[in-house]
Formats: structure tokens, C-alpha cells, sequence
């Protein structure tokens, strides 16, 4: 299943004002990074990922169209997969997106790896 670009752009505008984020493919989606953490992801499994504060996650996933993440038969306390019925209008979006950012300011701030020269031509050849 392929991600939701149109959730893609949604998210996508609503990071678009700053400087410190952005996007990755992976998981069979769009991850959008932000202070080089992962914030929220347009999921090729449907619906969105949003980085949650493990804390939090069991209130959260008490909202209607929330789960838990399960990745390889566990479930991630860090994040809840959001369905579409849960992020349709703009303010419910923006409101997860906001809870995005929130968690990923709670983490320490990873520092940027450098690429060599190889690696950076051998993508840019693709």
C-alpha cells in the first residue's frame, strides 16, 4: 500500500515555516523529521504515525481512531498510528502534528551526520 500523499502534503504544509525539518522515505512512507527525530509519518500501512511521549500513549490510544504502533509483533509506547477518521479536518491534524512536535522536543537533539562524497553522488546519479 502506498502512502497517503495528500495527507503527505497536509503535514507538509503545516512544517512548512521551519527550518529545522525535514523529510525521509522509509517504512513504505514519508517520515517527517524534525530536529533530526521523527515526528510523524504518512504511513504506507494507512493512516499517520505521530510521535507520542510514552507516558502518554495509553490516554491517547483511548481516543477514538487511535492504536497503538506495533512494529515486528510489539507495540511501540513512542508512537500511536492515527486513522484517517482521526485526522480529517485541518484543527485535528494540526492538533497531531502539535503533539509530533511536542515529543520531539522532549528529545535530545541529534546531531547531523555528515555524508561522504561517494554516498551524496552515488544518490544524486539515481
Amino acid at each position: 500500500m502506498a502512502y497517503d500523499e495528500t495527507l503527505a502534503e497536509r503535514i507538509r504544509h503545516l512544517l512548512a515555516d521551519r527550518a529545522d525539518t525535514h523529510e525521509k522515505k522509509m517504512m513504505g512512507g514519508v517520515v517527517f523529521m524534525v530536529k533530526g527525530g521523527m515526528c510523524c509519518t504518512a504511513s504506507g500501512r494507512g493512516g499517520m504515525l505521530v510521535r507520542v511521549e510514552p507516558e502518554a500513549q495509553p490516554r491517547l490510544i483511548a481516543e477514538p481512531h487511535v492504536k497503538p504502533m506495533v512494529m515486528g509483533g510489539r507495540k511501540v509506547t513512542s508512537f500511536v498510528r492515527v486513522m484517517p477518521e482521526g485526522y480529517g479536518s485541518h484543527a485535528a491534524l494540526k492538533k497531531w502534528v502539535r503533539r509530533g512536535l511536542g515529543a520531539v522536543a522532549a528529545l535530545k537533539t541529534k546531531p547531523t551526520r555528515r555524508k561522504n562524497a561517494r554516498s551524496e553522488a552515488r544518490r544524486r546519479s539515481k
